[in-house]
């Protein structure tokens, strides 16, 4: 299964260029890297991401991402992916441009 992280320009830039990453600032703060689901991650674009154009969504393997993965109940108590470790470069599956459109961010026919 797939699961998704929405990275601003400067943080996925940062994640290239040091082939690592602790995640956003949020994700630092918690503890943990927050991902979604491809059922979440429109929310999760609309609610944190609001009008913010120059975004990636970079997709990331479940399996791959070992026992470090844990599912934990978030809004309104739905399960969200929660990574407690760094993700490494090898950890991407594939990363496109989440460009804003006119009603909101345009997310790309890969996500499912």
């Amino acid at each position: 299964m797939l699961i998704y992280k929405i990275f601003r320009a400067d943080e996925w830039q940062s994640y290239q260029d040091a082939g690592e990453t602790d995640g956003a600032p949020i994700d630092v703060t918690d503890g943990y890297i927050h991902f979604s689901t491809a059922d979440q991650v429109a929310e999760t674009a609309a609610k944190h991401f609001a009008n913010e154009d120059g975004l990636m969504i970079v997709a990331f393997d479940t399996e791959a991402l070992g026992d470090t993965l844990r599912w934990e109940p978030s809004r309104g108590g739905a399960l969200f992916p929660h990574l407690y470790r760094k993700l490494d470069a090898t950890d991407v599956v594939w990363a496109k441009p989440y460009p804003l459109g006119e009603t909101g961010h345009e997310l790309p026919a890969d996500v499912r």
